[in-house]
C-alpha cells in the first residue's frame, strides 16, 4: 500500500556581495573585472547592460566607458551597446521596459549563466530585476544603484517588481541579485530633491534598530543637507549594513506577516499612487515616518519628546512631513484605503511597525482609524511642510 503523503523539504542557500567603490568603469578600477573573473559563467558568457536614461543623460561618457571596460574583461562579452530605458516610476508603470529586456534576452541568446546588468535608480533596478528573474526562470542579475535610496535600501535587497492595476509593486518576485556595486561617483549629479529623499530610509532603519545611528544623523544633519560626500557615504554604508543584517536574520522572502523594514511605508505607498508618483518614494516615506511617529505618540507608545525630535529631524533635512492628499475625513479617507491595501499586500494578519522609542520598534496588529486621521490632522496643523 502506498503512503498518502510524500513530504518534501529542502533549503537553498543564497549569498551575494555588496561592494562600495567610486568610478566603477574607470580603466584604473579593477573591481568589476576581478569580480567577473572570480565568478565564471558560461564558456562564452554574455552581458546585457540596461541604463536609466537619467543616468545616461548626466554621464555622457558612460556608454563609451562601459564598452571600453568590457574589452578588458576576459570571457564576458557585451551583446550590444547599453539599452537605455525610461527612469523613475515610469519604468515600473510601463510594461514596455520588462518586455524590451525579455526580447533582448531572447534575441541575444542570454542564458542563465550570463548577465543582465542594471544601472540606475530603484525603479529601474526593480523592473530590470523582475525581467531577469522571470526570463529563463532567473538570469544572473547585477545591480549598480545610482541614487541614495537605491544604494542604501532598494538596490541591495532581494525584492523586485513593477506596478500593476494602479497598485505599487503588485507583481514581482523575491530574487536576490548576483552582486551589487554601489558606485558613489553617481551621486554627485543627483538633483538635490533626490539626494535628500534617500535619507528617509536611513532614518527609518535607525528608528527601528539603532538609536546611535539616529543620533549620528542628527549630528550630521547640516553636512548631509549640504551634500557632504563623506557624510553621505557613511550614511549609505551603515544603512545598507542594517538592512542586510535584517534580511539575513529574519524573513527575507516574507512568508510571515511581519515587515519591520516597512516602517512608514504603509501610507507612503498609497501617497505615491494618489500623487501619480509626483511624490518621490523617499519623500512619501518621510511623511509616513512622521505619521507613524505621531500615531505612536497618540497611542501612548512613544514619548512626545521623541516624536517631536523625529519630526524635527525630517524638517531640518528639508524633507516633507505632510501632504494635502492625506488630509481628508470619513470612511473613504485615503489613509484608511491604504491601510486596507497594505493588509491585502501582506496576505495575512495586519502587522504594522510602530515605535516605543528611538531605536525601539514594536509591532501592532490593529490601527485605530480615528487615531490615524488624528495623527494626519496633527501633522497638518503643527508641522505643515508641503511639497
Amino acid at each position: 500500500m502506498i503512503k498518502e503523503v510524500i513530504q518534501q523539504s529542502f533549503q537553498v542557500s543564497y549569498q551575494y556581495q555588496v561592494h562600495f567603490t567610486r568610478d566603477l568603469f574607470a580603466a584604473t578600477n579593477p573591481l568589476f573585472r576581478q569580480f567577473l573573473a572570480a565568478h565564471p559563467g558560461a564558456p562564452a558568457a554574455r552581458a546585457l547592460v540596461v541604463v536609466d536614461e537619467g543616468v545616461m543623460r548626466h554621464h555622457a561618457r558612460l556608454q563609451t566607458q562601459i564598452q571600453a571596460y568590457f574589452e578588458t574583461v576576459p570571457d564576458v562579452s557585451l551583446v550590444s551597446g547599453p539599452m537605455v530605458v525610461s527612469g523613475g516610476e515610469e519604468a515600473k508603470n510601463n510594461q514596455d521596459v520588462v518586455d524590451r529586456i525579455i526580447a533582448a534576452v531572447d534575441r541575444y541568446g542570454i542564458d542563465r549563466h550570463s548577465y543582465v546588468i542594471a544601472i540606475g535608480g530603484g525603479a529601474v533596478l526593480d523592473a530590470v530585476g523582475y525581467a531577469s528573474a522571470i526570463a529563463h526562470r532567473g538570469i544572473r542579475h547585477i545591480r549598480i544603484p545610482t541614487t541614495v535610496l537605491s544604494q542604501n535600501d532598494s538596490g541591495i535587497g532581494v525584492k523586485n517588481g513593477v506596478n500593476y492595476r494602479g497598485k505599487k509593486n503588485f507583481i514581482g518576485t523575491f530574487c536576490p541579485p548576483f552582486a551589487v556595486f554601489n558606485d558613489f561617483s553617481f551621486l554627485h549629479t543627483l538633483p538635490h530633491r533626490a539626494w535628500l529623499s534617500g535619507i528617509s530610509e536611513a532614518i527609518k532603519v535607525a528608528l527601528i534598530k539603532d538609536a546611535d545611528f539616529f543620533e549620528w544623523i542628527v549630528q550630521h544633519t547640516a553636512a548631509l543637507r549640504e551634500r557632504n560626500a563623506e557624510a553621505m557615504e557613511y550614511l549609505i554604508y551603515r544603512c545598507a549594513e542594517l538592512h542586510l543584517q535584517h534580511i539575513a536574520g529574519a524573513d527575507p522572502f516574507e512568508f510571515g506577516s511581519s515587515r519591520p523594514l516597512d516602517f512608514g511605508h504603509w501610507s507612503a505607498h498609497k501617497l505615491e499612487q494618489l500623487s501619480a508618483f509626483a511624490v518621490m518614494h523617499g519623500e512619501a516615506v518621510a511623511i509616513g515616518i512622521a505619521l507613524d511617529a505621531s500615531y505612536s505618540y497618540l497611542a501612548g507608545y512613544l514619548p512626545q519628546s521623541d516624536a517631536q525630535r523625529i519630526i524635527q529631524l525630517l524638517q531640518d533635512l528639508g524633507l516633507p512631513v505632510f501632504h494635502p492628499l492625506i488630509d481628508a475625513t470619513g470612511g473613504a479617507h485615503p489613509l484608511l484605503v491604504g491601510l486596507d491595501e497594505f493588509r491585502e499586500h501582506l496576505g495575512g494578519r495586519l502587522t504594522i511597525m510602530l515605535l516605543q522609542g528611538i531605536g525601539r520598534g514594536m509591532e501592532v496588529n490593529d490601527m485605530d482609524t480615528e487615531r490615524v486621521i488624528a495623527a494626519a490632522a496633527m501633522l497638518h496643523n503643527d508641522f505643515a511642510i508641503q511639497l
